[in-house]
């Protein structure tokens, strides 16, 4: 696609946290990295309420490995406990991704302009991100460089078909859906020649309501155009 970007996000440890996990305290990665992870990744390379991004594909480049720690969560009600999170170690992906303009952001359709966003998107990719990169949670730091999908050799480029059953896919929120809610969406994820093709989201079946939410309002109350910004910081003469 024209506004497409491929880029390869490495790191020491990634958790990608199943939920199932989390009730007694532990964490347990999931063995593969969600959409809404790799999603999340691209939003800190450069993110607009303009446009929504879609992940197409994600190959995994190293061998699926996990690592246990010891960790002492705070505890909100006072003092500390401990607990197991399980990592996998030295995870290493190549991502392909491309931007839609968002339908429900007509108080952004001036703002609609393809070859600004795919330049500055390529930008931000040649620069590692505008924001902190990482997998997953906070604790595990992240690279990002750019790189030309499918160059080198993957860990699973020789194997078929590995399934990973029904796992979270990504989540709803309000300005992406137009319906005040947030909801949690499922899919069958499966890796074929080390390779994930995401579904679109509104391809997934398994959808579950997990809340209430609305869209944040943008306007010139909480957005700045260029000219604006030139001028407060260096002075209507000088930005003539």
């Amino acid at each position: 696609m024209r506004n497409q970007i491929e880029f390869v996000v490495h790191g020491n440890y990634a958790l990608f946290t199943d939920p199932l996990t989390k009730i007694g305290g532990e964490k347990f990665s999931l063995q593969i990295p969600t959409y809404q992870a790799l999603k999340g990744i691209v939003e800190s390379i450069y993110w607009k309420p303009t446009i929504i991004w879609y992940i197409d594909e994600v190959r995994v480049m190293k061998p699926i490995q996990t690592e246990s720690k010891g960790m002492r969560p705070i505890e909100y009600s006072g003092g500390n406990t401990l607990a197991y999170y399980t990592y996998l170690k030295s995870p290493r992906y190549q991502v392909k991704a491309h931007f839609e303009f968002n339908p429900y952001r007509e108080d952004l359709i001036h703002d609609r302009n393809e070859h600004k966003h795919h330049n500055i998107a390529k930008r931000s990719v040649q620069a590692g991100g505008r924001r902190d990169i990482f997998l997953g949670t906070r604790e595990c730091q992240a690279y990002v460089e750019a790189c030309n999908y499918g160059e080198g050799e993957g860990a699973y480029d020789e194997i078929p078909e590995i399934s990973f059953g029904i796992m979270v896919h990504g989540i709803n929120y309000p300005d992406e859906t137009g319906r005040n809610e947030l909801e949690t969406r499922l899919w069958p994820a499966k890796m074929e020649y080390g390779v994930i093709r995401f579904i679109r989201p509104e391809e997934c079946r398994m959808v579950r309501k997990t809340g209430e939410g609305v869209a944040k309002p943008f306007g010139t109350a909480n957005m700045q155009g260029v000219d604006q910004l030139y001028t407060e910081l260096f002075g209507e003469e000088e930005r003539k």
